[in-house]
């Protein structure tokens, strides 16, 4: 995720990044703008309409067009920042079950059984890690349309479930040594069970995206809406629509465009959720807890 100081209102007016929208609708503002030309031509120079003739009135229809399309898109991009800020949100929670699991698990353990609480250590710095590359591929994206019968052919395909799972048995093993008690593991329970529930909530995000006829509809009144711009406002703007339309088109198709990359916040796009930053955060965090040093 891109940092920058909200103070610096002319760096972030002139700056140009990677998740630039520009970069993206260059050529097709080229092909709209020869278009709003080519209409200019048709209705001013080679019908020869005038104001007179009526087709400025289309304006009129073009106007609630634009108020029904605005309502459209504010919906789009609130829907769509929704989806980000609940993953944000979900990352928090893993961040807090994480540090409340390393100081609960260091105050049963003690100072003196160094080897166990290295061992969970491990597991602990390693489930965000896993968690980032599982949410970052795109077999995720697609995991409703798989079908695992076997078990461990699940686990194989589904690594932070498989970290869970290799740390219960490890505090299984600890209750049979008598290192944790009955009382102890539901005291580690609401965390161990929160950590698959940060990964299916990341899951659910991942693989409902918005409904494709609702984006794909959002798209085509987009188009229709910037085409429809110059057949009718031409003749009351004349060379002056080609700029605007090019621009009215930039402005739109940039808000959807923005949507869709935020819809799904774990691609590891510049606007998306710092997965690994975060891992790495927890990581520290992990350390610091239980006293272990980096390795």
């Amino acid at each position: 995720m891109r940092a920058y100081n909200t103070k610096h209102f002319i760096k972030i007016l002139f700056s140009l990044h990677k998740s630039d929208t520009m970069k993206t609708l260059f050529p097709s503002m080229i092909l709209v703008g020869i278009y709003s030309y080519g209409i200019l031509y048709l209705e001013v120079q080679y019908l020869h309409l005038t104001a007179k003739s009526g087709v400025s009135n289309i304006g009129m229809l073009h106007s609630l067009l634009g108020f029904v399309l605005s309502l459209l898109l504010v919906f789009r991009t609130n829907t769509a920042y929704d989806r980000w800020w609940e993953g944000r949100k979900i990352w928090g929670k893993l961040v807090n079950d994480t540090r409340n699991f390393a100081v609960k698990i260091n105050t049963i353990l003690g100072d003196d059984d160094v080897k166990n609480r290295e061992q969970i250590s491990k597991y602990l710095k390693y489930f965000p890690h896993f968690l980032a590359k599982h949410l970052s591929q795109e077999s995720t994206r697609l995991a409703l349309d798989e079908d695992y019968t076997d078990i461990e052919t699940s686990l194989k395909h589904h690594s932070p479930s498989e970290i869970v799972y290799f740390l219960t048995h490890k505090l299984q093993n600890l209750k049979k040594e008598g290192k944790i008690t009955e009382m102890d593991m539901l005291y580690l329970d609401p965390q161990l069970s929160g950590f698959l529930e940060v990964c299916g909530g990341c899951e659910r995000i991942k693989n409902t995206p918005i409904p494709y006829s609702y984006s794909s509809f959002v798209k085509k009144f987009i188009i229709l809406y910037v085409l429809a711009l110059p057949v009718a406002y031409v003749i009351s703007i004349g060379m002056f629509m080609i700029p605007l339309t090019v621009f009215v088109y930039y402005v739109l198709m940039s808000l959807e465009i923005i949507a869709e990359e935020i819809e799904d916040p774990f691609n590891n796009d510049e606007n998306d959720i710092p997965m690994e930053a975060i891992a790495q955060n927890i990581e520290k965090n992990v350390h610091q807890i239980l006293g272990i040093k980096n390795r």
